[in-house]
C-alpha cells in the first residue's frame, strides 16, 4: 500500500524548519530553561486589560472567529490613521509572509534577501518554489539596501524582503533610508518592509504609511511589543487592491476569536505598551553592560534584544551558545556571517539578567577552552 503522493516540490525539500523552538530542546534535554531569552518574547506579558478581556471571551471560543477582523482591523485603522481597506490582519507576520509568497511566488521566480535575515520567510519562498537570492549584510552589520534593490532588478525579483529594525542584528535603518529604497523599488517587484520592531525603534526610523504605491507592503505584529506571540496576530498594510487580493488565498478561519479580543484589548493600553517599551530599554542597557563587563561589545540595538559580538568566529560563538544552553539558558545567534560571530540574547526580566550575569563568563571561560581560544 503507497503512501500520500507528495508533489516534486515537496519532495525536493530538505525536512527541516526554521526554528527549533526552546519547548522541543527542553524536552531533549530532560529539564526545563532557568531563562528563556532566545525567542525574542515579550517576558513581560501582555496588558492585564488583554488578559481580563481573553478571559471573558474563552466562555465563546466555541465560536469562530470574525473572519474579517472586522473589530480588530477598525482599532487598527483608528490607530494608524489608514482606513480598513488597506489593513490585513493575519496569523503573525509568519503567517502574512506565508500569504504573500502563496500570492505571488511560482516555482522558479525570484525573490531577493539578505544571507542571514529572518529564515521563515526564506521556507516559505522555498516551499512555492521560489528561487532565493540573497546578498551579504553590510559590514555595518545592517542590511545593505542597495544590495537589495540592485540584484531585484538583476533577477527581476517578484519580492525583496527586508527587516527595519532587523532581525538577527537589531540594527536599523532611518526613515528618510527606507523611502529612498521604497521609491527605489523596481516596477514589478514588491517590498516587503517587516516591522516586528517597530514600537522599540527610535524615533525617526519609522516612514509615515503610504497606502497608495503599489510596490510596498509592510508588516507588524501583536507578539513583541504587545507580549502575545502565542496568539499570533500580525497586521499588514499596503494598497488596497493587494490587500483585498489576499482574499483569493488566505485562511478566512485563521484568526480565533480570543486572538482578535485580546489583540484589540492590548492596543488600546497605551501606558501598559510604554512600560514595556521602557523595560525593554532598561534590558538592552543592563545586557550592553553586562557584554562589556565581559570584554565582549553589543551591537546597538532598535529591538527588543541585544546582538553580542562574542569576538571571535562562528565557532567560538556557537561554542558560546552552546554552554550557555548548557546552564539553562535559552538563547540564539545569527545563521549567517558576518552575524554568526555573534549571540543573541532576548530583553528579559530583572531575575533574567541576573542569570545572564552569572552565565555569560562561565560559559566564555569554557568555550574558550574547548576552542584554544
Amino acid at each position: 500500500m503507497t503512501g500520500p503522493r507528495l508533489t516534486p516540490l515537496v519532495q525536493s525539500l530538505p525536512p527541516t524548519v526554521p526554528f527549533v523552538g526552546p519547548e522541543t530542546q527542553e524536552r531533549a534535554r530532560g529539564r526545563p530553561f532557568r531563562a528563556r531569552v532566545g525567542a525574542n518574547e515579550s517576558v513581560f506579558g501582555p496588558s492585564p486589560r488583554a488578559i481580563d478581556a481573553m478571559a471573558e471571551a474563552a466562555a465563546e471560543a466555541w465560536k469562530y472567529g470574525d473572519p474579517e477582523s472586522h473589530d480588530l482591523k477598525a482599532g487598527l485603522s483608528d490607530r494608524l490613521g489608514v482606513p480598513t481597506e488597506a489593513i490585513l490582519v493575519g496569523e503573525g507576520i509568519d503567517g502574512l509572509l506565508g500569504y504573500v509568497a502563496r500570492l505571488t511566488v511560482g516555482p522558479g521566480d525570484a525573490v531577493v534577501t539578505s544571507d542571514g535575515a529572518y529564515p521563515t520567510f526564506n521556507y516559505h519562498v522555498a516551499g512555492f518554489g521560489g528561487t532565493l537570492h540573497k546578498v551579504p549584510f553590510g559590514m555595518d552589520d545592517r542590511e545593505d539596501i542597495d544590495a537589495l534593490l540592485a540584484r531585484a532588478r538583476e533577477t527581476d525579483a517578484r519580492l525583496v524582503y527586508l527587516c527595519n529594525p532587523d532581525n538577527p542584528m537589531g540594527t536599523w535603518h532611518g526613515a528618510d533610508r527606507i523611502t529612498g529604497a521604497i521609491a527605489a523599488v523596481p516596477d514589478g517587484t514588491l517590498l516587503v518592509l517587516d516591522e516586528a520592531y517597530a514600537e522599540f525603534a527610535p524615533v525617526g526610523t519609522l516612514p509615515p504609511l503610504d497606502i497608495d504605491d503599489r510596490r510596498l507592503i509592510r508588516m507588524r505584529t501583536f507578539s513583541k511589543a504587545y507580549g502575545l506571540a502565542g496568539l499570533r496576530v500580525g497586521y499588514a498594510v499596503g494598497h488596497p487592491d493587494l490587500i483585498r487580493a489576499f482574499d483569493r488565498i488566505r485562511n478566512h478561519f485563521g484568526m480565533s476569536r480570543i486572538s482578535q479580543i485580546g489583540a484589540l484589548a492590548a492596543l488600546g493600553d497605551e501606558a501598559w505598551l510604554g512600560s514595556v517599551i521602557r523595560r525593554v530599554a532598561a534590558a538592552r542597557d543592563e545586557i550592553t553592560r553586562i557584554a562589556a563587563e565581559n570584554g565582549l561589545s553589543a551591537i546597538p540595538s532598535a529591538a527588543n534584544f541585544v546582538t553580542i559580538d562574542c569576538g571571535g568566529d562562528a565557532r567560538f560563538a556557537k561554542s558560546v551558545l552552546d554552554e550557555m544552553v548548557a546552564r539553562d539558558v535559552f538563547v540564539r545567534m545569527p545563521f549567517a556571517a558576518p552575524g554568526n560571530r555573534c549571540i543573541r540574547i532576548t530583553c528579559g526580566t530583572d531575575e533574567d539578567l541576573a542569570i545572564i550575569a552569572e552565565t555569560l563568563p562561565k560559559a566564555l571561560e569554557a568555550a574558550r577552552e574547548t576552542t584554544n581560544l
